[in-house]
């Protein structure tokens, strides 16, 4: 195996069958079918039969195959294999929701798949990562995941953070020269300089590469090999669920046992009819689908999500925008268009132009579109609209050397060979420029001293600029060098850059405002800027005085204690002239007074602060690859409305994940009470069957129906929840009781009424069992309509729910089958019931709609009361 860090680059381009240019589409895709996807090693996916087995090793599914076992050894097969069907078919639904849960989070791996610029017969374009072949030629920037491994060509400033291999925390500085083996000894990795590895952010700087190694023949892909995969880990929801699905199931093995012990040493039942009863109160009392469901429910709200722009990345996001309370949002490409233009300018033109077009990183696509940051395009653009274009212009004065863009410094210079000597330009934000500056360019070109007047002049200029809302940047100019340096410049002039707010942005300001959510706006723009796109945008005043501490910059971030800044950001709207260690300590602040913050970014220097946000957002379109991995969130189409529309299916997804978990967990009270209540009397009402056909058919297929159900109509008119609110807050707990005990109380009515006889038609404990069975299954399917609203009434509800209504019409469908269809009636032991009993049996069942709707009445009057 070649050893590329050992041999120069051109031996590399040798070794790959490549050259500069790169290869040609045609190469390229015969290559790709004879070397596969550059993608990682993924591991198996567990079998079937493996996954059938996780399903049935549940602690409460092993005690009903116990069940089921011995009613075999006892002779009772009708029970056995009735109990084994079911247990079966519960465990099916579970796999199907699985994956369909899985298939959503494939693809979601899809739409954020990482893109790679390649050069391919001498035009930049852009393809996937997994389209990526050897001897591609990459190119890298700040804010980039290095899409392969790659023998690096030709670099500037360029630095990898390669931790994830080399365990190095500092990020390791890159060069395109060889480095051979010392006395011929092996090289670490954190020592090969001329190589890029993939999956390392680039954290500063450029650089060209040649692919060398892809998918699972890079480093990575090695060290994956040797990995094991591993689940996703829950959501804090889904851990909570599962902590109090262990609670209940402990707490439900002791009461079993305990009625165990009552029925046949004082109620004198026969072991294993007492046993079949403990089990059945089991099966009542343990949710055993609410994990997979609210997992189900939530995969199902990602895959909306994805429809609208936002992709999210991780389950536990959709979680948290439900929450969201402050939004601490970039200006650039989110609540503006960032669709640059030059549309003002001030100094000579000729110089502005080429000045433009040689510092900058654009590069041209296929069909000659200019192809790099939003800001260099603009300056490319007006640059050849005054005749610079920046293929000649960079032929006539080759580039030499550069010092990147860097956010804490806001500048850029290139040296170029002018003839016989150099020229420099810089360009970069306005105050930045101006301070490294000592002399001026007038109209003619003439150099003049900068004197204290004239940049008084040039400030004035600038704010102008700046108050109509453009983007002001300065350029300069020096003469001679061998190397930039970023002082003794010569101003040049000025550039007024036009970034329009979005249409609609503002709009959603005022939604989220609505919703209590607060907007923050932070840019890097000097304060005249931010300030007119924040009045714009309605985050300030339209016109007349800001209220105090508004806008804030960051020199007065800096002169500002912690305690002094958490007491002044409830009224800052606007921050300005940010840095990365900025946007931190704002987002830390926040955090520190309580709050759920989402944050935005769209660059390297801004992954820490979308990393510690409780939902950092990433830029899908515009943002560098590294804050896609590292958000929560990435919005597809770089637009803030999309945070906003975000959050509303936040809310709208943890509604309905209470909406299923109260009705479960009402359902299963009822159940436990009804056996309960009976088994206490010494009656024997439900079979462990029936009881899991309910559980299967009755529950399941509504809970997950009330997953898809639309926001309520106040769902953005209503504060945010707390950050430590419990799924049961707002009386779900004491609602769960009441209606568990109503439905439970229907149930008893019917079995009493059938076993005593009524309507005129004779009694007996099978006509009883079936009119419990009836009138408990079809209120647990009422249930579930009440659900649809905790508030509101349902016949007042202004939307529908097509999946809640087939799923009840084929629940009541099936139960009428068990019931009226003599195979499964005899196998299930119920009896048909009479027209009369029938209908009795549903008008209890139905009783539960009026007594949540009075619930419901009596919770609105006492709310409407507590607001006046």
């Amino acid at each position: 195996m070649t050893a590329f860090h050992q041999i120069t680059a051109e031996q590399a381009l040798h070794q790959t069958g490549s050259s500069r240019e790169g290869l040609s589409p045609a190469e390229a895709r015969r290559r790709r079918e004879r070397q596969g996807p550059n993608l990682l090693p993924q591991p198996a996916p567990p079998s079937l039969a493996r996954r059938l087995l996780g399903q049935l090793t549940d602690p409460m599914i092993t005690v009903l195959l116990l069940a089921s076992l011995v009613s075999a050894g006892l002779g009772e097969w009708t029970d056995a294999a009735i109990i084994s069907g079911v247990v079966l078919a519960n465990a099916a639904l579970s796999l199907f929701q699985e994956g369909r849960a899985e298939r959503a989070t494939a693809a979601l791996a899809r739409l954020t798949a990482a893109e790679a610029r390649v050069r391919r017969a001498g035009a930049v374009i852009v393809v996937p990562g997994a389209e990526l072949v050897t001897g591609d030629i990459v190119l890298l920037e700040a804010g980039d995941v290095v899409p392969a491994d790659l023998r690096l060509l030709e670099v500037s400033e360029l630095s990898c953070d390669e931790s994830s291999l080399s365990g190095e925390s500092l990020a390791a500085e890159k060069s395109a020269a060889p480095c051979p083996a010392a006395g011929g000894g092996e090289i670490s990795l954190s020592d090969r300089h001329c190589l890029a590895f993939m999956g390392c952010p680039v954290t500063r700087g450029r650089g060209t590469g040649v692919v060398v190694a892809c998918g699972g023949d890079t480093v990575m892909g090695r060290m994956a090999s040797l990995l094991e995969g591993e689940n996703s880990p829950p959501t804090p929801l889904q851990r909570r669920l599962a902590e109090l699905s262990r609670v209940l199931s402990r707490a439900v093995c002791a009461v079993c046992v305990l009625v165990f012990l009552l029925t046949v040493l004082v109620g004198g039942y026969r072991p294993l009819d007492g046993f079949l009863l403990a089990v059945s109160l089991a099966v009542a009392a343990v949710p055993e689908g609410l994990v997979v469901v609210v997992t189900l429910v939530l995969s199902l709200g990602v895959a909306a999500m994805s429809r609208k722009q936002a992709l999210v990345r991780r389950l536990s996001a959709v979680e948290g925008l439900g929450a969201v309370q402050v939004i601490c949002c970039d200006k650039t490409g989110t609540l503006t268009r960032n669709r640059m233009t030059v549309t003002a300018w001030v100094g000579p033109s000729r110089l502005l132009a080429e000045a433009g077009a040689l510092c900058s990183h654009v590069e041209y696509g296929p069909d000659g579109a200019l192809l790099g940051e939003a800001t260099e395009t603009a300056l490319a653009a007006f640059a050849a609209a005054w005749g610079v274009e920046r293929r000649q212009a960079l032929a006539e004065l080759p580039l030499v050397a550069e010092l990147p863009f860097d956010s804490r410094r806001k500048l850029m210079s290139t040296l170029h060979r002018h003839g016989a000597t150099t020229r420099q330009y810089t360009k970069g934000a306005f105050e930045r420029v101006l301070e490294r500056c000592t002399e001026q360019l007038d109209e003619a070109g003439r150099r003049q001293p900068l004197t204290a007047e004239r940049r008084r002049q040039w400030q004035e200029q600038a704010e102008e600029l700046a108050a109509q809302g453009l983007r002001v940047l300065a350029a300069a100019l020096r003469e001679g060098g061998e190397q930039p340096v970023e002082h003794g410049l010569t101003l040049i002039g000025l550039y007024g850059i036009s970034d329009p707010p979005r249409e609609g942005a503002a709009a959603a300001i005022a939604q989220a405002r609505q919703a209590g959510v607060t907007t923050v706006m932070i840019s890097g723009d000097n304060p005249v800027t931010a300030t007119a796109i924040g009045r714009q945008l309605g985050l300030l005043p339209e016109r007349g005085e800001l209220p105090p501490g508004a806008v804030l910059t960051g020199g007065e971030l800096a002169a500002l204690g912690d305690r002094e800044l958490s007491a002044l950001l409830p009224r800052v709207r606007v921050f300005a002239r940010v840095t990365p260690e900025d946007k931190l300590r704002i987002v830390g602040l926040w955090q520190k007074k309580g709050r759920v913050v989402a944050m935005t970014g769209d660059g390297v220097n801004d992954a820490p602060a979308l990393h510690a946000a409780d939902i950092g957002v990433g830029m899908g379109a515009g943002g560098a690859e590294v804050c896609r991995r590292t958000a929560a969130l990435v919005l597809a189409d770089d637009d803030f409305s999309t945070i906003v529309t975000a959050i509303r299916e936040g809310r709208r997804i943890y509604d309905n994940i209470r909406r299923a978990i109260r009705f479960l967990l009402s359902s299963n009270l009822a159940e436990v009470l009804t056996i309960f209540v009976t088994a206490a009397l010494g009656l024997r009402l439900f079979l462990p069957v029936h009881l899991l056909w309910i559980n299967l058919i009755t529950d399941c297929l509504p809970a997950v129906a009330l997953g898809l159900e639309a926001a309520a109509p106040d769902v953005m008119r209503r504060p945010p929840r707390r950050r430590e609110e419990s799924v049961f807050a707002g009386g779900m707990a004491g609602a769960i009781l009441r209606q568990g005990c109503a439905m439970a109380g229907l149930t008893l009515a019917a079995y009493a009424l059938g076993r005593r006889g009524c309507l005129g038609l004779p009694g007996g404990s099978a006509a009883a069992t079936a009119m419990a069975f009836v009138t408990l299954s079809t209120s647990e399917l009422l249930q579930a309509w009440n659900m649809r609203s905790a508030e509101a009434s349902v016949f007042t509800l202004p939307t529908a729910n097509p999946a809640l209504a087939a799923a009840v019409i084929c629940s009541v469908g099936l139960d009428l089958l068990l019931l009226y269809l003599p195979p499964l009636s005899r196998l299930f032991a119920l009896s048909p019931l009479p027209p009369r009993q029938l209908l009795l049996s549903l008008l209890l069942a139905a009783a539960i709609v009026p007594g949540v709707e009075a619930e419901k009445l009596i919770a609105r009057r006492r709310r409407a009361r507590q607001k006046r």
